[in-house]
């Protein structure tokens, strides 16, 4: 199965089922139009396998539509947490799912048995997620998925149906129950309920229960709204309602289940809150609702990436934008683990990912993301003292792997968690990067100096004086995770220079005298290198195979290394040792500065390495390395993001405030523009002729 995103065929189908307007469903087109506008991923292939669906989120859910008919393999939560074992680590639940939707033509089941003329489409603009297909001959069949922007515990399947004969149909919908929830009748109960709506009882069933290990209380509620005439709603079985109907020839009915989900960790009663929250979008309007979601994405849409004279580039682009915008919102106090709202991988904990990877590109485009990723560290940052003064040290020491309690909760086998530190220096760096981008004096004295007095501390705390009176930092582990408790690495000595220098021009800004010792240490931490001149990753690197970008992250984002000789030895020497199979975002470094250094063709040898050899079918969904298949990974499409706005288009960010850079296009790039910049929404255009 060829990867979307390089050999898609221009035809996409366009679906236009987007509300019940004036209680009568949109049509759904019949033909294929040719729309090359950057915004769809279409796949026409029901038969190959393997297939990674794409996800559509809110930030609250995420729900992840499958290939077979009417099919969501799962809802994933945001932030709340159990373990898979009992004493094991925090892991990321998965949610109750209320859309398991059956549908029956003259008693037959519709499953992919029957099913022809097969196509999904992913529209990013809306956040819709679009199949169709026909059921043999006796039926035309569309569906579209949204997680609702406006709502974000809520997501919403509109259906219609089209009898291309008499037929007799049956619609009914359960709710299921993930591996991870407690089973009993005491732990879990389905219950159903009625309640008011215009004309009719709206029907509505719920399933309640308790995480397996940590007993949290989970609830979705699911309920049927028609366009039109109701049929009558029946329950049958114990978790299940539906209906029945007969259609003539010709005749469709259009409806739409709707399905909320909540937890404990948003809501006193999330019992009652998933029923509510259904009742509400009945009782609104389904129309209202949809258009309010559209009107949402419309503003994230404002913060935006276009590539002119590069399709593939132009998707993957915003296919990224897409799954990031989807995994996060404003308001939230959250951040955005690894796979964002697409998956469970590395159990929903937050990483260096976030601030070093998927921040920066929210800090140029999204200001409400951007503050809510960084609310999540200052919300966290008791824990982070708590966290120090347990090992031994001063001021604040953030985890490696964070769960929603901000504690480290790394499985205790790998040595990332009590030894990756450069973690809490690269919190603070992002810290000070949003006083730069806002310059909100209250901000940075009230909650982003503090953070940044005590990471301070604790690298004052942690860093050792040499005999000849220069700095080291002694047992880490590296940004590349291959070398472990070694000495004085090239990055996370960067990013402790810069984490120091932020806390010495935070107390300037705000009126405190620095402690001297910060910028002593800021000047004399070992930056090593070879008797070639090669900055060496960590004391005693001899050329060994390293997994991902360490040392170049001194170019960029730290700046730390800036002459131009140097900086292009290091490229040529650490691409040379980096695993190809390697997380995807240590390409998108190297392009980044290759863009800088004027050579664009070469930028982009490496910036197409950093999504097309992960790309998963039939969408293009991006998998942690080359030949992976755990998608879609939010980290590498932070990379790449940046590779675009900060590479391409030259974009920095500098204590005057975002800067444009003298860059480099491939050469068949006519343009790069980045929309929706900062605060003041402004627009950078990198052109052939700059």
């Amino acid at each position: 199965m060829k990867l979307i995103f390089r050999y898609i065929k221009s035809a996409v189908f366009a679906l236009t089922m987007a509300a019940f307007a004036s209680g009568v469903h949109a049509e759904v087109k019949d033909v294929i139009e040719d729309v090359n506008d950057g915004w769809t991923i279409t796949t026409d292939d029901f038969i190959s396998t393997p297939y990674y669906g794409a996800m559509t989120g809110n930030g609250g859910i995420g729900i992840i539509p499958w290939k077979k008919p009417f099919t969501v393999k799962d809802v994933v939560l945001n932030h709340v947490f159990d373990t898979k074992k009992r004493g094991d680590v925090s892991s990321v639940l998965k949610g109750i799912n209320p859309f398991n939707l059956a549908v029956t033509v003259n008693g037959s089941k519709i499953d992919s048995l029957g099913v022809n003329g097969w196509s999904q489409t992913l529209d990013m603009r809306k956040a819709v997620h679009s199949t169709r297909f026909r059921y043999g001959n006796e039926a035309e069949i569309s569906y579209d998925v949204r997680a609702l922007r406006n709502m974000p515990y809520a997501g919403v399947m509109t259906v219609k149906i089209t009898a291309l004969k008499n037929m007799r149909l049956g619609v009914s919908d359960s709710i299921s129950l993930p591996a991870s929830y407690q089973t009993s009748a005491a732990a879990s109960e389905t219950v159903k309920k009625s309640f008011k709506k215009e004309g009719a009882r709206l029907k509505v069933i719920r399933r309640s229960a308790l995480s397996k290990y940590r007993d949290v209380a989970v609830s979705a509620s699911a309920g049927f709204i028609f366009a039109g005439d109701e049929p009558e709603i029946f329950e049958h079985e114990k978790n299940r309602i539906g209906f029945t109907l007969d259609l003539k020839k010709g005749e469709s009915i259009s409806f739409a289940l709707v399905g909320s989900v909540c937890s404990a960790r948003d809501f006193l009663d999330p019992y009652n809150e998933s029923d509510r929250q259904v009742s509400y979008i009945a009782n609104e309007g389904l129309d209202r609702v949809i258009a309010r979601h559209d009107r949402l994405w419309d503003e994230l849409w404002e913060g935006d990436v276009v590539i002119e004279g590069d399709e593939e580039a132009q998707k993957a682009v915003r296919f990224s934008l897409y799954n990031l915008y989807s995994s996060a919102r404003k308001g939230s106090r959250l951040s955005i683990p690894p796979f964002g709202l697409s998956a469970t991988g590395y159990n929903g904990h937050i990483f260096w990912d976030t601030e070093l990877w998927m921040y920066p590109p929210m800090l140029f485009l999204n200001q409400g993301i951007a503050e809510s990723m960084m609310n999540y560290r200052i919300d966290r940052l008791d824990g982070a003292r708590k966290r120090a003064l347990a090992y031994g040290y001063d001021g604040a020491m953030f985890p490696w792997e964070s769960d929603d309690a901000g504690e480290e909760s790394c499985p205790v086998w790998a040595l990332t968690g009590a030894f990756e530190h450069h973690i809490t220096a690269d919190v603070a760096i992002a810290t000070w990067n949003y006083y730069l981008m806002n310059r909100d004096k209250k901000w940075l004295e009230t909650q982003g100096y503090p953070l940044l007095a005590d990471v301070a501390d604790f690298w004052k705390s942690r860093v050792e004086k040499n005999a000849d009176g220069s700095y080291s930092i002694r047992n880490v582990v590296c940004a590349d995770e291959y070398a472990q408790r070694v000495d004085d690495n090239a990055f996370t000595n960067g990013a402790v220079i810069k984490a120091m220098q932020a806390a010495v021009e935070a107390a300037k800004e705000c009126g405190v005298a620095p402690d001297p010792e910060w910028q002593a240490i800021a000047d004399g931490l070992r930056i090593l290198k070879s008797l070639e001149g090669i900055t060496l990753e960590h004391e005693g690197y001899e050329g060994k195979k390293i997994k991902q970008a360490d040392v170049n992250l001194l170019g960029y984002p730290l700046g730390v290394i800036t002459d131009e000789a140097q900086l292009r030895r290091d490229l040529e020497y650490y691409e040379g040792v980096m695993d190809p199979k390697g997380p995807a975002m240590s390409f998108a470094v190297l392009a980044i500065q290759h863009a800088r250094l004027g050579e664009g063709d070469k930028a982009y040898e490496l910036f197409v390495r950093s999504f097309r050899p992960n790309q998963l079918p039939p969408f293009g969904v991006v998998s942690e390395g080359a030949g992976g298949t755990n998608p879609y990974f939010t980290t590498g499409a932070g990379g790449f993001l940046q590779a675009v706005i900060n590479g391409f288009c030259g974009l920095e960010l500098t204590t005057e405030g975002v800067t444009q850079l003298p860059s480099s296009l491939p050469a068949h790039w006519k343009s790069v523009t980045v929309k929706g910049v900062g605060p003041t929404r402004q627009t950078f255009t990198r052109t052939q002729e700059q």
